[in-house]
Order: C-alpha cells, then structure tokens, then sequence
C-alpha cells in the first residue's frame, strides 16, 4: 500500500503547477492533502478511481484538508469532536478494516509564538484523540504537524530555537506522541539522513535547501513491522512543501 501526504499551500494554484501529473504518476492507494485553502464545491474532481472526502475550514481560503481513497473507508470522521479545535479543517479521520488514517493539518504557533497556548491544548487533545482511536485499531497519522523535532530536522536549529515549528514546548510534545507508542516512520528508518520537506519562500531557503522536515507518516508501534519504506519528494515543486510518502505492507 502506498500512501503519499502533501500540504499544497493551496490545491487550486497547485494544480496549476503539476499537482494531477504527480497525482496520476505515484498513483497511491491514499493520498492526503493539506492547506487545500477552499471550499466544496469550489474544484470539480475527476477522479473515478478514488472516494473523496473533505474538511473545509469556516474561513474561506484558509487551512482544508483533503483525502482520495482508493478503497472506501468504513467511516469518516471531521475533527476531532471538540468544538474548540473543529472549526479550522484540519483533521479527517477515515477508518479502515484493519487500521485509522488521520489526515491532519496541526495549528502553526505563528510568529513570535503568539498561539503557542492554543497549539499546546491542542497537541494534548489531539494525542488523547489518537490514543482513544488506539484502542479500537492501530493509527496511521500523516500531514504538516509543523514541527521539526530533532536539530537534524532543519537546516538551522540553533537561530530557530525559540522560532515556531522548533520552540521547545512543541518539540516536546512530539516527544510526548512519540514515546506514547507511536513512531515517526522515515525517522524509524533513516536516523542520521538529512532531508526536508518545507522551504520558506523568503531568502532562496530551496535553492539552499535551508528546509525543516515538518511533514510527517507517524504510525501505531504495533505496525511497524509493515513499513517497507518512507520517500521524501525533495525534487517535487508546486508549493513550499513538498510530498513525503509511506509505502507498507496493509
């Protein structure tokens, strides 16, 4: 099974910059985007090999994310039932036979860390989602956790200690889902390879390759003997992140 996850910073202008020749090329079994920035009905999809599912954010053009199945789900689910978190699109959970996929698009703390507060509650409440979901079937979590977790995540740590995406509060807390039982897949199997998923705009950050790898597959620990492998698409253009993908034996 192969399942590939993309924040395209915008589906409508990414697909102007080749998003359905990727799309058609890996042909994945699912495939998730984030940031899709729109609203149903807003794109038509012609897609009949695939079911499509989405959660738009209250906001016009602003957060989504967006699933393509190919094999229906047994349910789907939006958010993450606390009315606090489910207005911005940024969680769809689809159940399988024998495991959750959650699509997720975690909150940025923003400059100067003015929502690090609010990210902090929903880290907390997102990893109590996932541990109940646990419960029932092992998880499958992937999208733009914005969060760069170890100092080989990103070119610069050292200026970006206290800099969204590699504050020490939010590096913890993925430390926290990690050791709950969870693994961060292309970590798992690459500890020392050094490669990103996101580039800031500003500074020629991709013609330096001055990234952050804040894209993620982080899978239930009882999966971890299906990983076959974890593909980072740094050649991949079209938005400021590029695609990461999870193939497994599912």
């Amino acid at each position: 099974m192969k399942l590939i996850s993309w924040n395209v910073n915008g589906l409508r202008a990414c697909v102007q910059k080749g998003f359905f020749d990727f799309f058609y090329k890996e042909d994945a079994d699912i495939f998730c985007i984030q940031e899709s920035k729109m609203q149903e009905g807003q794109m038509k999809f012609d897609l009949p090999n695939y079911h499509i599912y989405m959660n738009c954010a209250d906001k016009k053009g602003y957060s989504g994310v967006i699933t393509f199945t190919k094999k229906k789900p047994l349910k789907v689910t939006y958010g993450m039932g606390i009315d606090e978190h489910d207005h911005e699109g940024r969680i769809i959970t689809c159940e399988f036979e024998n495991f959750y996929l959650v699509n997720c698009y975690t909150p940025n703390s923003k400059e100067g860390l003015v929502r690090l507060d609010y990210r902090m509650k929903w880290e907390d409440d997102f990893r109590s989602y996932l541990k109940e979901l646990e419960k029932n079937k092992p998880v499958i979590l992937c999208g733009d956790l914005n969060v760069a977790h170890q100092e080989i995540d990103l070119k610069n740590p050292k200026t970006n200690r206290k800099n969204a995406g590699f504050s020490d509060e939010e590096r913890a807390k993925m430390s926290e889902l990690l050791n709950s039982g969870m693994i961060d897949t292309y970590r798992f199997l690459y500890p020392d390879k050094i490669e990103y998923s996101w580039w800031s705009y500003r500074f020629k950050a991709r013609e330096k390759n001055a990234g952050w790898r804040i894209d993620y597959f982080i899978i239930s620990q009882c999966l971890k003997e299906k990983i076959m492998d974890a593909k980072i698409y740094t050649d991949v253009l079209g938005s400021d992140h590029c695609p990461v993908c999870l193939e497994m034996t599912l």
